[in-house]
């Protein structure tokens, strides 16, 4: 078959085809994506996202492409984090887990132990901030530091999920139904399901629910680690995510129910006398499923 070039494939790429023209490794062009420093748009086929060939000119066309694109999407663990803001890992670890440098992704090494990711460009704007000076210079670490990390607090991971709820939203557009998927993934079940007891509402978050990172086989003791820190898990945070999914889901409710069978009374009768019952014998013995008034 000859290679034929559509319309759609004229107007927009597949991400794998986007990240490579515009010169970035597959995992930037995703953050460069979550990050909203390029647009996508749906897939008219149900695929998935697509880049407009529209938003590949004007990146392309920036000035220092494609470093500058590059540098936004640059990121860096604890001890490149540390050096790029010159104090020491301990003290890098330190600010983070008090909530003052927030990740923008994680990964799980070999060991299952958690890699926290940060922008390097955020990291410099903090170290290069005066008001930080204090945090960053002395000896000693400032004193509500040490106090609240002597109770064990890590914020890290809540603010990931602030971080990420904010990616989905975006992707879901206007989408009442997506918006409300994207809030209902990042919380347990069965809050999900003590705030949202409709089956059929349910069932259509379910079927708008957004792809989180997958981190190792399903099942897996990595798989559940990072469903953990997925899945918001402070009282005070899990209060927020139930109160907005019970205004995205009102929301939704008005602007499109969510579909459900038609009531008994307004269903299609079932075929009269005058009907073959040669042809529905030979449906049900063959398995084949048969709604009447249906192809």
């Amino acid at each position: 078959m000859p290679n034929t070039i559509t319309t759609t494939d004229r107007l927009a790429c597949a991400p794998g085809r986007a990240a490579r023209e515009l010169d970035l490794k597959r995992s930037e062009f995703d953050l460069a994506v979550h990050l909203g420093l390029i647009r996508t748009v749906p897939d008219e086929g149900g695929g998935g996202r697509r880049v407009a060939r529209a938003e590949i000119d004007r990146l392309r066309a920036e000035d220092g492409f494609p470093g500058g694109l590059r540098e936004r999407v640059a990121t860096a663990g604890t001890n490149e984090g540390a050096e790029l803001m010159g104090v020491t890992p301990a003290r890098f670890t330190s600010l983070a887990r008090f909530g003052l440098l927030v990740p923008v992704k994680f990964y799980l090494n070999r060991y299952r132990t958690v890699v926290w990711l940060y922008l390097a460009e955020e990291l410099k704007q903090f170290a290069a901030e005066e008001s930080n000076a204090r945090l960053l210079t002395g000896r000693v670490t400032p004193a509500p530091l040490r106090a609240a990390l002597k109770t064990g607090l890590d914020r890290r991971p809540r603010n990931w999920r602030g971080r990420h709820i904010g990616f989905l939203l975006r992707q879901a557009g206007d989408d009442p139904w997506a918006q409300a998927a994207a809030v209902a993934c990042l919380l347990d079940p069965a809050d999900v399901a003590e705030v949202v007891q409709d089956p059929y509402e349910l069932a259509q978050l379910d079927r708008c629910r957004p792809r989180l990172p997958s981190h190792g086989a399903p099942g897996s003791p990595a798989a559940e680690l990072a469903e953990t820190l997925m899945t918001a898990g402070e009282p005070d945070e899990v209060a927020w995510f139930r109160a907005d999914l019970a205004h995205t889901i009102e929301v939704a409710r008005q602007e499109r129910p969510a579909p459900r069978p038609a009531p008994a009374d307004d269903r299609p009768a079932s075929p009269g006398p005058t009907s073959s019952p040669g042809l529905l014998g030979r449906l049900r013995r063959s398995g084949r499923r048969f709604s009447a008034g249906r192809m």
